[in-house]
């Protein structure tokens, strides 16, 4: 029996495409593959090895998901990253090197606990780095975010981060939480003027 198919980009489209100009979303609660880091992205060996480390583990995960019972077809959802200060006041673009970070790719419920044992030990024979072992199945409830898509390389993101940040506070809100991006994108194959990037800030009631 073929397995299903589903389309997690297009049934979470609200969370997985957005416009030119900032809105209000309501991100609700889902599965994550994760692995944390320190330093800058561009710089820090540690960042390359997380990624190393996450997509095998992800598409070992979706080819059991695939090949179980009531097998589910997937594609592999986009790398996304939690990027935050201890005083998020003070988080800019232009000094990566004291980020915090968090890498991360959605799973749909079907991908277990054991399953992602499993994929992380298949990923550990062909990859046998510590970051492996450090990868983990989540849940992770965003909230209320504001977004708006960045369409450049990552290095000219400030623009539209700081016309995200005055769409928060002209509609009553307060920044809350950690800076999130959604890579569309894969950096390998596409220009860095073409890059598409989901910009994403969790909000409170001002």
């Amino acid at each position: 029996m073929a397995a299903s198919k589903v389309d997690f980009k297009r049934e979470l489209r609200a969370f997985y495409s957005a416009g030119s100009e900032p809105v209000i979303v309501d991100v609700p609660e889902m599965a994550f593959l994760m692995i944390d880091g320190h330093g800058d992205p561009n710089t820090a060996p540690q960042y390359g090895e997380a990624i190393q480390a996450l997509y095998p583990v992800a598409y070992a995960a979706k080819f059991a998901v695939r090949g179980g019972s009531g097998g589910l077809d997937f594609a592999v959802m986009p790398l996304e990253g939690l990027w935050w200060v201890p005083d998020m006041s003070m988080f800019t673009v232009e000094d990566k090197s004291a980020w915090d970070w968090t890498i991360l790719i959605m799973q749909p419920d079907q991908v277990t606990q054991e399953i992602v044992e499993e994929a992380k030990t298949k990923a550990a024979k062909k990859n046998p780095s510590d970051a492996v072992t450090r990868v983990r199945l989540e849940r992770f409830a965003e909230g209320r975010a504001a977004q708006v898509m960045h369409v450049g390389p990552y290095s000219a993101e400030g623009p539209t981060i700081a016309r995200l940040h005055s769409f928060i506070t002209e509609q009553g809100y307060v920044r809350a939480g950690k800076h999130h991006e959604v890579y569309l994108s894969d950096p390998r194959r596409t220009a860095p003027e073409k890059m598409k990037t989901i910009i994403r800030q969790p909000v409170a009631a001002g």
